[in-house]
């Protein structure tokens, strides 16, 4: 078991990302074509019949219209294409599962909140089929500017007066089912139809959302349902192929258990690879029984092939442990796992609309695999395990 950590390694960072590994003074020679040949090369007429000339393939859609996703890279309808997703938050708790529709979520954060607990966000690209997605909790700033990375519609109920100014940032699209409690005139993306409470729970763990109440409530509120012009789009980069990160050699270590568990205390949360799919599945150590994190909807347990662990600057900020993190950096560090290996990453993030972006150490921008991404956000000075 190999316990992993963030790397003091700023300095080594900034110089990476800024000037890459190659050196300017380097020069190469040419040599004019005409002087390495010796003889006439002749080329034949015809090629044997067994001879066959490779040609690269066209990145052609199963079906006629079907476009790449940018969050996951797998294809989906072209009506899709132009549509805004939607970042749903939702607690992580014994009494608020099972979740229902996480499954379908394209990118799914998890993060520690107060009281040693973790907040997940889902966010979906293809949503309006849904019929219920949650239980859906209250905002937590940090998370917004997550979310604004893919231009994605907010879906929270309430908030700490933390997220005040955010939330009340123009450019911030959110739909909310309650007002804050520190401040009931704060009615921003108030609307209430847009949430529904079910009878097998108490609350606060019974809310809930759907399609068909976000379409209704971001047309009530005048959002638009297309991407607006803060989207900067061109986000993951994904290898064209199958990036088993044999190019790194021995830098890639060994990852069939990712054990998140020391820094998620309350969740435990912790992955295992499995072989057959090439997925990570995710399990929390707190449930009763089956730790497998199942889908409530349609009793899937939740997988990804990514599975990005990314270091962040974090204080608390009050008594009652309301914590902050640093969404824009430039100088940390984390790991990116897939088919069941790992490799030390470094993150950039400039802007509230900009992109979160991963470098290896060389200073070159990772390539993920199509499919799903869970991002864990962990908190500077601590600890996590894979093996």
């Amino acid at each position: 078991m190999k316990k992993l950590t963030a790397l003091l390694v700023v300095g080594l960072v900034c110089s990476t990302l800024c000037f890459g590994c190659g050196k300017n003074e380097d020069e190469v020679e040419t040599v004019p074509v005409n002087e390495m040949l010796s003889e006439p090369v002749s080329v034949p007429e015809t090629l044997p019949e067994e001879t066959v000339i490779e040609t690269e393939t066209e990145d052609l859609p199963p079906e006629e219209g079907m476009v790449r996703s940018p969050l996951t890279n797998e294809w989906i309808s072209g009506d899709l294409e132009q549509q805004r997703p939607i970042a749903v938050m939702i607690p992580d708790e014994n009494a608020a599962l099972p979740h229902y529709g996480i499954s379908q979520a394209d990118i799914l954060y998890e993060c520690n909140v107060e009281g040693g607990m973790t907040r997940l966000m889902a966010v979906f690209k293809d949503w309006k089929n849904l019929e219920k997605i949650g239980n859906v909790r209250s905002c937590r700033d940090y998370y917004v500017y997550w979310a604004k990375e893919w231009d994605a519609i907010y879906c929270h109920i309430g908030g700490p007066f933390y997220i005040l100014p955010i939330i009340n940032d123009p450019t911030t699209d959110n739909i909310t089912g309650a007002v804050l409690a520190s401040d009931t005139s704060q009615k921003k993306g108030l609307v209430d139809a847009a949430f529904f409470r079910t009878s097998d729970r108490d609350a606060p763990h019974n809310a809930y959302t759907s399609g068909d109440r976000i379409e209704s409530a971001i047309q009530k509120l005048g959002y638009s349902e297309t991407y607006t012009s803060n989207y900067e789009g061109d986000h993951f980069r994904f290898a064209s192929g199958e990036n088993t990160l044999e190019q790194y050699g021995s830098d890639a270590i060994p990852a069939s258990k990712i054990d998140l568990s020391a820094t998620y205390k309350k969740t435990q949360t912790y992955f295992e690879y499995n072989e057959e799919d090439g997925l990570y599945y995710r399990f929390q150590g707190m449930q009763k029984g089956d730790k497998k994190h199942i889908d409530g909807a349609n009793g899937e347990q939740l997988a990804f092939k990514n599975v990005i662990v990314q270091f962040t600057h974090y204080e608390t900020r009050d008594a009652k442990g309301y914590l902050g993190y640093g969404c824009h950096d430039d100088t940390k560090d984390g790991w990116y796992f897939t088919d069941g290996k790992g490799i030390h990453v470094n993150w950039k993030k400039t802007g509230d609309y900009d992109p979160t972006r991963y470098y290896d150490d060389n200073g070159n921008e990772i390539e993920l695999n199509t499919g799903k991404t869970n991002i864990c956000i962990i908190q500077d000075g601590t600890t996590f395990d894979a093996e």
